[in-house]
């Protein structure tokens, strides 16, 4: 059992394990086995009251209204331009909505919450210090939690995405969700915040291995999900990181924020670039311009990571006529690296 991160980072204030033991082998534990994730430092608010569900579907990007208790989506927040100021989880409770943000997108979201949520209409609260986030990863992940009395492996292998059922680890009780996240089978348990370290030592116990940033962020990568502030920000439109593939649009419901410009790329055009996965011989520079064999440039990375099973790799915002299967080169100070382009995921 592992409670203490060897190395650790500041990811939007918040202290995040990096590492555990061996990153090599926590990857290896999320893709083959079972990984215990702290999530804690996400966002999270309640949403209540009788107008909460209309008020959430006007101001993001999915059909908020369609969900019934134990169903969530994943949907994001933009600005009247069409920008994203968030992406979010939006779970459906039996009295209200749980709203789950990455942490680098936590002040946008409440700055959007504050500005655009009438209080009389719908109350919100800023959850996040009272509550807590554990994620259980990989093929095992289903089994372990079967083992500690949470549910039936095939039962809970059949959640759809982002659904969502109360349950007991240790005696805490936890709200199970299905989370496709990290590209590998997953489920993000909700607690209470004086429970999060009880039911993350529970998993470990039961098999699971406790799991960093190094590892998690290898498996988001090579899932091709892109994470707010890194591969996209308040500069980027939706279809740009492939939200629309990720069924976090929906293009039947009423009026939100910066729908228009949302609707007229789906309907009438395209974007101009597109969030691509790029493969090398060499680690790419987060940031560094891509080029394509004319020299001209194509655009930049955004994540980078060394990948146990596909060596580096990276997330980069290219020019949409630069396909996959073509070769750009990656500038790094003085030097090039040559990378081909793939569609996403992995």
């Amino acid at each position: 059992m592992n409670l203490v991160p060897r190395d650790t980072l500041v990811v939007a204030g918040h202290t995040v394990a990096l590492a555990y033991d061996d990153p090599s082998r926590e990857y290896a534990a999320l893709r083959d086995a079972c990984a215990a994730v702290r999530r804690d430092e996400r966002g999270r608010w309640s949403f209540s009251g009788p107008q909460a569900a209309a008020t959430l579907s006007g101001i993001v990007t999915n059909d908020i209204e369609a969900l019934t208790p134990g169903s969530g989506c994943y949907a994001a927040a933009l600005t009247p331009k069409g920008r994203i100021i968030a992406d979010i989880r939006v779970f459906r409770r039996d009295d209200d909505f749980l709203v789950d943000v990455a942490s680098r997108a936590a002040t946008g979201w409440n700055d959007l919450v504050r500005k655009y949520v009438n209080p009389r209409l719908a109350q919100y609260e800023n959850v996040t210090d009272s509550t807590g986030c554990v994620g259980i990863y990989g093929p095992r992940a289903a089994s372990v939690l079967a083992k500690l009395g949470v549910f039936d492996p095939g039962v809970l292998n059949a959640m759809a995405p982002y659904h969502h059922a109360m349950a007991e680890i240790a005696g805490r009780r936890v709200r199970v969700v299905r989370s496709p996240d990290f590209g590998v089978p997953g489920f993000d348990l909700f607690t209470s915040a004086a429970d999060s370290t009880p039911v993350f030592t529970a998993l470990q116990d039961a098999g699971a291995r406790a799991t960093g940033l190094a590892a998690t962020d290898i498996s988001r990568v090579e899932a091709g999900r892109p994470e707010w502030g890194i591969d996209m920000d308040d500069t980027t439109i939706p279809q740009e990181v492939n939200l629309e593939s990720l069924h976090a649009i929906s293009f039947t419901k009423g009026c939100y924020t910066g729908q228009e410009v949302v609707a007229r790329v789906h309907f009438r055009g395209h974007v101009n670039r597109v969030l691509r996965g790029l493969v090398a011989d060499h680690p790419l520079p987060p940031r560094a311009v891509v080029s394509t064999s004319d020299r001209a440039e194509a655009g930049e990375i955004r994540s980078s990571v060394v990948s146990p099973r596909l060596g580096a790799i990276a997330l980069a915002m290219i020019r949409r006529e630069v396909a996959p299967g073509d070769e750009v080169s990656v500038r790094d100070g003085e030097h090039h690296h040559v990378a081909r382009v793939i569609a996403l995921p992995f």
